[in-house]
Protein backbone atom coordinates (compact mmCIF):
# COMPACT_ATOMS: atom_id res chain seq x y z
CA UNK A 1 0.00 0.00 0.00
CA UNK A 2 1.31 3.25 -0.90
CA UNK A 3 0.92 6.06 1.76
CA UNK A 4 -0.44 9.27 0.65
CA UNK A 5 1.71 12.58 1.75
CA UNK A 6 -0.68 15.73 2.49
CA UNK A 7 0.94 18.78 1.38
CA UNK A 8 -0.68 22.17 3.02
CA UNK A 9 -0.43 25.48 1.45
CA UNK A 10 0.36 28.99 3.15
CA UNK A 11 -0.60 29.15 6.90
CA UNK A 12 -1.52 24.75 7.12
CA UNK A 13 -4.38 23.66 7.00
CA UNK A 14 -6.85 24.19 9.96
CA UNK A 15 -9.48 22.51 11.90
CA UNK A 16 -11.85 21.60 9.64
CA UNK A 17 -10.02 21.67 6.07
CA UNK A 18 -10.68 18.65 3.95
CA UNK A 19 -6.64 17.74 4.18
CA UNK A 20 -7.51 17.78 7.77
CA UNK A 21 -10.40 15.13 7.08
CA UNK A 22 -8.20 13.32 4.56
CA UNK A 23 -5.91 12.50 7.58
CA UNK A 24 -8.90 10.66 9.36
CA UNK A 25 -10.28 9.12 6.53
CA UNK A 26 -7.73 7.38 4.53
CA UNK A 27 -5.44 5.56 6.14
CA UNK A 28 -1.93 5.51 4.92
CA UNK A 29 -2.12 9.14 5.25
CA UNK A 30 0.26 11.74 7.08
CA UNK A 31 1.33 15.82 6.75
CA UNK A 32 4.93 16.56 5.61
CA UNK A 33 5.26 18.73 8.56
CA UNK A 34 6.92 22.03 7.88
CA UNK A 35 8.91 24.37 10.24
CA UNK A 36 6.86 27.90 9.33
CA UNK A 37 3.54 27.86 7.38
CA UNK A 38 3.29 31.44 7.65
CA UNK A 39 6.77 32.61 6.23
CA UNK A 40 6.96 29.80 3.62
CA UNK A 41 10.19 29.20 2.12
CA UNK A 42 11.21 26.90 -0.65
CA UNK A 43 14.74 26.29 0.76
CA UNK A 44 13.10 25.11 3.70
CA UNK A 45 9.77 23.19 2.70
CA UNK A 46 11.90 21.45 -0.36
CA UNK A 47 13.75 19.04 1.67
CA UNK A 48 11.07 18.59 4.09
CA UNK A 49 9.15 17.07 1.60
CA UNK A 50 12.05 15.13 -0.40
CA UNK A 51 13.13 13.37 3.23
CA UNK A 52 9.58 12.45 3.76
CA UNK A 53 9.48 10.83 0.29
CA UNK A 54 12.84 8.94 1.39
CA UNK A 55 11.12 7.59 4.47
CA UNK A 56 8.09 6.69 2.61
CA UNK A 57 10.13 5.16 -0.56
CA UNK A 58 7.02 5.88 -2.58
CA UNK A 59 3.88 7.98 -2.43
CA UNK A 60 1.26 9.89 -4.03
CA UNK A 61 0.90 13.60 -3.16
CA UNK A 62 -2.43 15.53 -2.08
CA UNK A 63 -1.76 19.24 -2.11
CA UNK A 64 -3.80 22.32 -1.57
CA UNK A 65 -2.63 25.65 -2.94
CA UNK A 66 0.83 26.47 -2.23
CA UNK A 67 1.72 22.67 -1.74
CA UNK A 68 0.77 21.95 -5.48
CA UNK A 69 3.95 24.62 -6.12
CA UNK A 70 5.80 22.56 -3.70
CA UNK A 71 5.19 19.47 -5.61
CA UNK A 72 5.78 20.82 -9.00
CA UNK A 73 8.93 22.12 -7.70
CA UNK A 74 10.07 18.32 -7.21
CA UNK A 75 10.58 18.05 -11.58
CA UNK A 76 13.85 17.65 -12.50
CA UNK A 77 15.36 16.21 -8.48
CA UNK A 78 15.81 12.86 -7.98
CA UNK A 79 13.00 12.29 -5.06
CA UNK A 80 10.65 13.18 -8.16
CA UNK A 81 11.49 9.27 -8.78
CA UNK A 82 9.10 8.34 -5.50
CA UNK A 83 6.24 9.77 -6.61
CA UNK A 84 3.50 7.69 -7.61
CA UNK A 85 1.48 10.62 -8.70
CA UNK A 86 -0.08 13.62 -7.12
CA UNK A 87 -4.31 15.31 -6.46
CA UNK A 88 -2.73 19.10 -6.95
CA UNK A 89 -6.15 20.80 -5.35
CA UNK A 90 -6.30 24.45 -5.71
CA UNK A 91 -2.88 25.79 -6.89
CA UNK A 92 -2.03 29.80 -6.25
CA UNK A 93 0.18 31.49 -8.65
CA UNK A 94 2.59 33.50 -6.69
CA UNK A 95 1.84 36.78 -8.37
CA UNK A 96 -1.85 37.10 -7.15
CA UNK A 97 -0.63 34.94 -3.60
CA UNK A 98 1.98 37.92 -3.35
CA UNK A 99 -1.07 40.66 -3.73
CA UNK A 100 -3.20 38.62 -1.31
CA UNK A 101 -0.15 37.92 1.11
CA UNK A 102 2.38 40.33 0.56
CA UNK A 103 5.56 39.28 2.09
CA UNK A 104 4.80 35.92 3.27
CA UNK A 105 6.20 33.87 0.71
CA UNK A 106 9.34 32.72 -0.69
CA UNK A 107 9.08 30.62 -3.12
CA UNK A 108 10.88 31.90 -6.63
CA UNK A 109 8.86 31.88 -9.60
CA UNK A 110 6.16 29.81 -10.77
CA UNK A 111 7.48 25.96 -11.73
CA UNK A 112 6.67 25.72 -15.58
CA UNK A 113 8.52 22.23 -15.87
CA UNK A 114 6.40 19.38 -17.09
CA UNK A 115 5.71 16.72 -14.01
CA UNK A 116 7.63 13.71 -14.30
CA UNK A 117 4.68 11.79 -12.43
CA UNK A 118 0.77 11.70 -13.58
CA UNK A 119 -1.09 14.25 -11.60
CA UNK A 120 -4.60 15.60 -12.30
CA UNK A 121 -5.00 19.59 -11.48
CA UNK A 122 -8.49 20.44 -9.75
CA UNK A 123 -8.99 24.04 -10.08
CA UNK A 124 -12.62 26.63 -10.15
CA UNK A 125 -13.62 29.08 -12.02
CA UNK A 126 -13.49 31.85 -8.83
CA UNK A 127 -10.29 30.81 -6.78
CA UNK A 128 -8.98 34.57 -6.15
CA UNK A 129 -5.56 32.68 -5.84
CA UNK A 130 -5.38 31.27 -9.47
CA UNK A 131 -7.66 32.66 -12.56
CA UNK A 132 -9.21 29.67 -14.87
CA UNK A 133 -6.59 30.53 -17.98
CA UNK A 134 -3.69 30.23 -15.27
CA UNK A 135 -5.05 26.78 -14.15
CA UNK A 136 -5.26 25.99 -17.54
CA UNK A 137 -1.43 26.90 -18.26
CA UNK A 138 -0.74 25.46 -16.11
CA UNK A 139 -2.27 21.98 -16.12
CA UNK A 140 -0.44 22.04 -19.94
CA UNK A 141 2.93 23.14 -18.62
CA UNK A 142 3.34 19.99 -15.98
CA UNK A 143 1.46 18.15 -18.51
CA UNK A 144 -1.27 17.40 -15.63
CA UNK A 145 -5.04 16.37 -16.20
CA UNK A 146 -6.94 19.76 -15.92
CA UNK A 147 -10.55 19.10 -13.65
CA UNK A 148 -12.57 22.82 -13.34
CA UNK A 149 -15.21 21.83 -10.74
CA UNK A 150 -17.11 25.15 -11.43
CA UNK A 151 -17.47 28.05 -8.63
CA UNK A 152 -15.74 26.80 -6.17
CA UNK A 153 -13.41 29.36 -4.58
CA UNK A 154 -10.43 27.97 -3.47
CA UNK A 155 -11.14 24.60 -2.75
CA UNK A 156 -11.09 25.47 0.95
CA UNK A 157 -12.85 25.66 4.34
CA UNK A 158 -13.88 29.39 3.40
CA UNK A 159 -15.69 28.36 0.15
CA UNK A 160 -17.39 25.62 2.19
CA UNK A 161 -15.27 22.20 1.60
CA UNK A 162 -14.81 20.34 4.32
CA UNK A 163 -14.79 16.95 4.25
CA UNK A 164 -14.89 17.02 0.20
CA UNK A 165 -15.20 13.44 -0.53
CA UNK A 166 -14.92 14.09 -4.77
CA UNK A 167 -11.53 14.09 -3.45
CA UNK A 168 -11.22 10.92 -2.47
CA UNK A 169 -12.36 9.39 -5.65
CA UNK A 170 -10.34 11.55 -7.69
CA UNK A 171 -7.53 10.01 -6.15
CA UNK A 172 -8.38 6.90 -6.29
CA UNK A 173 -9.20 6.92 -10.13
CA UNK A 174 -5.22 8.47 -10.20
CA UNK A 175 -4.34 5.09 -8.23
CA UNK A 176 -6.25 2.96 -10.99
CA UNK A 177 -4.48 5.00 -13.86
CA UNK A 178 -0.77 4.32 -12.14
CA UNK A 179 -1.94 0.81 -11.35
CA UNK A 180 -2.12 0.94 -7.20
CA UNK A 181 -5.25 -1.25 -7.94
CA UNK A 182 -5.21 -2.05 -4.09
CA UNK A 183 -8.73 -0.62 -3.78
CA UNK A 184 -10.08 -1.53 -6.96
CA UNK A 185 -12.18 -4.05 -5.42
CA UNK A 186 -14.01 -1.25 -3.50
CA UNK A 187 -13.90 1.30 -6.14
CA UNK A 188 -16.85 4.03 -6.14
CA UNK A 189 -18.36 4.03 -9.79
CA UNK A 190 -17.76 6.33 -12.00
CA UNK A 191 -18.41 10.02 -11.93
CA UNK A 192 -18.43 12.89 -14.16
CA UNK A 193 -17.09 16.34 -13.22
Amino acid sequence: MSEVLILPGLFGSGEGHWQQHWLQDQPGSRFVAQDDWDHPSLDSWLPRLEEALEEAGEAYLVAHSLGCLLAARLAGRSAARRVKGALLVAPCDLPATEILHPGHIAFGGMPTAPLPFPSIVVGSMNDAYMTVDRLTLFGRLWKSETRNIGLAGHINIASGFGRWRTGYRLLDALKMRTGDRRRSVFARPAFAM
